[in-house]
């Protein structure tokens, strides 16, 4: 069983990912818009933000909030629903968080590099 000061800060992590989620979603929302409106292609938006690392940085800080959001989410979904608890719960929420680190990486390595 975890303590209760576990719990709250998984609580704060979970809320404070949900923050910078929304600001990110709203950031990448604009990017779209401005993207279609604007009539531009995949090939030039690509040629637009190969080396915009500032462009990296805001999607790299996406997929961080995302990789620790979405895994406290599901272990939160698998104990309500499942039963699921304990140390398996942990190691399956670690790996589904690595898991969208490392696409959500490589796949900004591809938009910027």
């Amino acid at each position: 069983m975890t303590s209760a000061i576990s719990q709250a800060k998984l609580w704060y992590w979970q809320r404070i990912s949900a923050m910078v989620l929304a600001l990110c979603v709203l950031g990448h929302l604009a990017v779209i818009i401005y993207a279609v409106r604007g009539g531009l292609s995949a090939a030039e938006i690509l040629g637009r933000t190969q080396g915009n690392w500032l462009l990296g940085g805001f999607y790299g800080l996406f997929v961080l909030a995302c990789a620790v959001h979405v895994p406290l989410g599901l272990t939160t979904i698998a104990a309500e629903w499942l039963g699921w608890r304990g140390r398996s719960a942990d190691v399956a929420a670690a790996l589904v968080s690595g898991l969208i680190a490392i696409m959500g990486w490589r796949a900004i390595y591809g938009l910027i590099a």
